[in-house]
């Protein structure tokens, strides 16, 4: 088994001597590099490289040893300890940490990995921030070669928070960063794997490291688990289920829901908890418990801390009924609008006892020896001009800088018809004709310049909503209209509204009902068209909420984050170049389950589709919106605009030419051909998945792309990186200071209008105080207060957020290609700032500026925290 012949140079010894210590059975298996020792070997080794022999105790022969040369490598471990109260015997001695360092490279004799070097971490210091550093010092062989991984067990008590691991190597350092949570060892034996900040496509993973990558790829698909049932804590699982708990048929029949996602109502999957389905509703999964995600999709506890997530979204449904009872009538409408405006001016008187100022302290004032005051912030819009909500350019303006900036679209078929089925629903041509159109463009131009100049626009609901009228007028205290909302494009590039058709679909007992209302020139039909405005906003105000916003953003992320998790490994660039963008949206996508859009909840109780609303999302789910740019390869950004002041549009393309050129630098250095692309098979297994499972329900659509090409790889890319952060920042981060003040963007119409059907006491009413039918539109007191306090909350930055631009990832700066690339895209974000500035000082822009005008900077890319109006994280993490 041994060579006997001694090597010059190599001293000979008795291994019956030398390792009788090792042996306490007649017959073992020796692994000379367990003691320190290597040896010349016959070249038997077993399938991990080592040397298995088989001897007694005493019948030794003449081996080989070469003394093999040490040096200490020293490792700084930077982490935090977990919130758990329990405290061990290694906790207290510091020396929780069991560190392995993993070789990128083979044995040059065997052709297998090496054996790790390993140490127990010991613990230094505790700094300001509350962060512990550890140490270890390995006695590393001089011919380790490069440290690819390394693997940690916590062999504490309690979850520690993994951030680096710095390792002092006499080629320079290493950086192994980690923002992990590590479970106890009670809970999770197995040794966690660390990649160093060196990314890797598959094909040219170094051979040792090919089986870890395997291995944690496993683990986060599930394959590992021990056990089945509901998830834990600390499991880092990731998978996929349909929207089938946001319904609670065992706490109230009332609160069933359809299952979202699948034939009937198709969706994208959401993260997996494994809890039980309700006895008495198999397809319904339970409630009860945790909204499980995977313990590094939660967040840290700063952003918890700042209750600008989990912390604030968890407490609402307890806030709310405190807030109700301090209202007097909650359920009626606000008597007057000085009583909206007291909600900024005097605000709620609070019981003492309520304990808000902990969960809400930017809206509740404590006062030393009174009640507590529940005052809400001025919005921005109410700061710049309180009256100009009423207005119509304002109407008109928002439609292209305000919370909804998708939704405008060009008028490209005259006469305007429903494509709905006019035996269900009733007559399907508009009433909006052509001589309404010239009328009110005042002889500008003909109908037919008009449009053929492409100067007509429209907020088109009418064929979206017109099934769910007559349903959602079955709800409690309130009604709805399919709607349409035409606008005139001005030489100065402002929109100016034409007209509004409402209509009330055809049902059993009653024939269709629909009219047309234009700017008015009396006070009758001055009153009339601002209600009509009302119904139409509060149209566009639910589609944004739930379309624009959950739909388009938190829920079309998190398949791809599903995906990239389970079939990415995190040292895959193009895992580490979209990790960034998918930070703390499984988080928050499951608290909103829990109490944004389920049954019963914010969404359902104060926007207009009431229970509905995930129904219709999943009705809209893979349409688009189009029509406002024309590709022209002479433009700017190879487009151009309909309407050239398009403040949304503008800065937008600004910062998905940012994104674009910064990503297809990142793409094309990692693959130099298409070939590569081809080959990545991490990456096709990842496109395949998000595809035919994560969005499965649209899996056989024609538009969806393939990845064959550098050039296909990066207008996915760029696509998930914008949704994530420009798309979500535009409709997200001016919430409060478009929507605080609901007259402006009120989320439901709780009466008809008065000239429908109307009796005669709905009539006098609305001749003596037209002011009180309007109020009585709007949401209820407990309707606005609950609105206003929940956009407060997610219009709000976190002291720890995360923007665009602002700071490189670990992997980025390890490469220099990379971070010259992030560099310049640093700087472009940098120059956009700027040219936003630039912009919102010119007059000749009056979509952004002017008296009393809000400027548009929902694109601006860095902010201070609290609610800015500003600012674009790199992820959907509110």
């Amino acid at each position: 088994m041994f060579c006997k012949e001694a090597s010059s140079g190599l001293q000979t010894l008795n291994i019956a001597k030398s390792l009788s210590s090792e042996f306490t059975k007649p017959s073992a298996l020796i692994n000379p590099l367990s003691v320190g020792h290597r040896y010349k070997l016959c070249p038997r080794p077993n399938l991990r490289g080592r040397c298995t022999v088989t001897a007694s105790k005493f019948d030794f022969d003449w081996i080989t040893k070469e003394r093999v040369k040490k040096i200490k490598v020293k490792g700084i471990i930077t982490a935090k300890q977990g919130l758990l109260p329990s405290v061990g015997f290694t906790d207290l001695l510091g020396i929780s940490l069991l560190v392995e360092l993993i070789s990128a490279e083979t044995d040059p004799r065997t052709l297998m990995e090496k054996d790790p070097v390993k140490d127990h971490a010991r613990r230094l210091v505790i700094d300001a921030h509350g962060e512990d550093q550890y140490e270890c010092v390995f006695d590393m062989p001089e011919d380790f070669g490069a440290v690819g991984a390394i693997r940690v067990l916590n062999e504490a008590h309690r979850e520690i928070f993994l951030k680096e691991m710095k390792l002092e190597l006499p080629d320079g350092p290493v950086t192994f960063t980690c923002n992990s949570w590590l479970a106890s060892k009670s809970d999770d034996p197995t040794k966690r794997t660390f990649f160093s900040n060196k990314s890797y496509l598959p094909l040219q993973t170094p051979e040792p490291l090919k089986q870890l990558r395997k291995e944690e790829l496993e683990t986060l698909q599930g394959k590992n688990r021990k056990h089945s049932g509901e998830f834990e804590k600390f499991e880092r699982v990731y998978d996929y289920d349909v929207y089938n708990d946001v319904g609670d048929p065992d706490k109230d029949p009332e609160l069933a829901r359809p299952v979202i996602g699948g034939l009937s109502h198709p969706y994208p999957r959401r993260c997996k908890t494994g809890r039980k389905p309700s006895r008495k509703y198999p397809s319904i999964e339970t409630r009860k418990g945790e909204f499980y995600v995977p313990r590094d999709e939660e967040f840290t506890t700063i952003k918890g801390a700042a209750f600008t997530g989990k912390a604030v979204l968890a407490a609402l449904p307890a806030v709310f009924p405190q807030i109700e009872a301090a209202l007097v009538d909650p359920n009626m409408p606000f008597p007057h609008f000085k009583s909206i405006e007291d909600l900024f001016e005097e605000g709620i008187e609070l019981p003492k006892d309520a304990g808000l100022f902990p969960v809400i302290p930017r809206l509740v004032k404590a006062a030393a020896e009174a009640d507590d005051i529940l005052q809400f912030e001025s919005p921005s819009l109410l700061d710049k001009d309180r009256f100009s909500w009423i207005r119509d350019d304002e109407f008109a303006r928002q439609t292209l800088a305000g919370l909804n900036p998708y939704c405008i679209q060009l008028v490209q078929e005259w006469p305007l018809k429903s494509k709905l089925d006019p035996a269900v629903y009733g007559d399907p041509n508009s009433l909006i004709t052509s001589e309404i159109v010239e009328r009110e463009i005042k002889a500008v131009m003909s109908f037919d310049e008009a449009l053929e100049n492409k100067r007509l626009f429209m907020l088109d609901y009418h064929d979206l909503l017109l099934p769910y009228v007559n349903k959602v007028r079955e709800l409690d205290d309130s009604t709805l209209y399919a709607s349409r909302a035409l606008f005139f494009l001005s030489d100065d590039s402002t929109l100016r509204p034409v007209a509004i058709e409402l209509t009330r679909p055809q049902d059993v007992n009653k024939p269709q009902w629909r009219q047309v209302f234009t700017p008015g020139y009396d006070a009758t039909s001055c009153w009339l068209w601002s209600l009509a405005k009302t119904h139409a906003i509060s149209h566009d105000a639910g589609y944004h909420q739930l379309i624009s916003h959950w739909l388009r953003t938190h829920c079309c992320m998190e398949p791809y984050i599903i995906a990239a998790n389970r079939q990415l490994s995190a040292m895959h660039p193009i895992y580490r170049l979209l990790h960034p963008h998918f930070r703390y949206t499984m988080e928050i996508n499951a608290r909103a389950r829990q109490s944004l859009v389920n049954a019963g909840g914010i969404i359902e109780s104060c926007f207009w589709p009431g229970k509905y609303s995930l129904e219709l999302s999943s009705d809209v789910y893979d349409k688009l919106w189009r029509g406002l740019a024309v590709e022209d390869e002479t433009a700017e950004h190879g487009v151009r605009l309909t309407v050239p002041d398009y403040p949304f549009a503008n800065d937008g393309l600004m910062l998905w030419d940012a994104l674009k050129e910064w990503v297809t630098d990142y793409v094309n250095h990692y693959y130099p051909d298409a070939e590569q692309v081809m080959l990545d098979e991490e990456l096709q297994g990842w496109w395949s998945e998000v595809r035919n499972i994560g969005h499965g329900d649209k899996k056989n659509e024609p538009w969806w792309p393939v990845l064959k090409t550098q050039e296909d790889l990066i207008e996915v890319v760029t696509t998930i990186a914008w949704v994530a952060s420009g798309h979500h920042a535009a409709v997200n981060f001016g919430q409060y200071g478009y929507g605080g003040y609901f007259p402006n963007r009120p989320t439901t119409a709780r009466t008809k209008m008065p000239v429908e059907e109307p009796t005669e006491e709905v009539l006098k009413e609305f001749y003596e105080e037209p002011e009180k039918t309007m109020l009585k539109t709007f949401p209820s007191k407990k309707q606005a207060t609950k609105v206003m306090l929940t956009l407060d909350l997610l219009s709000a930055h976190s002291p720890d957020e995360e923007y665009l631009g602002e700071n490189p990832e670990a992997s980025w700066a390890h490469e220099p290609i990379i971070y010259a690339a992030y560099e310049r895209f640093k700087g472009k974000l940098q120059y956009l700032e700027g040219v936003i500035d630039e912009r919102n000082v010119n007059v000749s822009l009056k979509n952004r500026t002017g008296a009393g005008v809000v400027k548009y900077e929902l694109l601006k890319p860095i902010s201070e925290p609290g609610v800015t109006g500003m600012g674009v994280p790199y992820s959907v993490s509110i």
